[in-house]
């Protein structure tokens, strides 16, 4: 009976996460005459209207470059400096790991509504508001902390041995995690970096208040601009927000096994 029971709960909860992106996608292929009419649930006739017109009517295009630019980059700087200090943290043992540890915690718990304001102060005062720099900052720097805590956790559970066996063997403390730490990091590093990206990628409020126009605007701003003056696109609305799901699903199928290593890698200790 267990499971039976289990099969019903998974289906139960991938219908539930996965019911969002099917009417997205319904949406997105319906007629315009059925856009507002229920019933019926299902499109009465497959129509691709709705995804020519975001590329026609809208720079589509060049939303998903700047996300994609944005994203990327943001991700590199957070693994970079991420991998650094939960290196640092996890196998050098300064003092006060723990104090240390706990205001990255701290720091990510932060609202982004208190903090949006003296970030356009800042941006504007350094000219990098409407830039993809400015944004590619922004988005490190509140990704960072969960790039530190993740890593910390996954470097506590490489053997202390490796460690101090490559040190002894004449490593220094930068050349032990190129060398030795860095690449049995890869899971961690996949499954770290993926959750960054989709942070980056989803976050709306720090991309509509610092950008202005078309140059530096990411994928979640420009749908949210769709709306004209008389009428609400939800076709074209729903087409886009298909699109842009489709990166981030992407990565996660490409890296899944590479994730699961990572996230669960932590729970082991040397």
């Amino acid at each position: 009976m267990r499971r039976p029971g289990l099969w019903l709960g998974l289906a139960a909860v991938c219908a539930w996460s996965l019911a969002p992106f099917l009417w997205q996608l319904l949406t997105s292929v319906k007629p315009a005459a059925e856009l507002e009419a229920l019933p019926p649930f299902l499109p009465g006739a497959i129509t691709l209207v709705h995804y020519e017109a975001i590329f026609a009517g809208h720079p589509f295009a060049r939303l998903l470059l700047n996300s994609f630019i944005v994203s990327a980059l943001a991700t590199l700087l957070a693994l970079g400096f991420g991998s650094l200090a939960g290196f640092a943290l996890a196998k050098l043992r300064p003092p006060g790991r723990a104090a240390t540890l706990a205001a990255v915690v701290a720091l990510s718990m932060l609202p982004p509504v208190a903090t949006v304001s003296p970030l356009f102060l800042l941006a504007s005062a350094a000219g990098l508001r409407d830039t993809l720099v400015g944004l590619v900052l922004v988005y490190a720097g509140f990704a960072l902390p969960l790039a530190v805590w993740l890593m910390a956790q996954f470097f506590r559970g490489v053997p202390d041995a490796l460690y101090i066996a490559a040190r002894v063997d004449g490593c220094s403390a930068a050349g032990a995690f190129v060398k030795v730490m860095l690449p049995l990091a890869v899971p961690g590093l996949t499954a770290t970096g993926l959750l960054v990206f989709v942070f980056c990628w989803n976050e709306f409020l720090y991309a509509l208040t610092l950008t202005s126009s078309m140059a530096a605007r990411t994928v979640p701003v420009g749908i949210a601009l769709f709306p004209g003056l008389h009428e609400v696109p939800w076709g074209e609305i729903a087409a886009g927000s298909v699109i842009a799901t489709l990166p981030p699903v992407a990565l996660a199928i490409v890296f899944q096994r590479r994730v699961l290593a990572g996230l669960t890698a932590g729970a082991l200790k040397g």
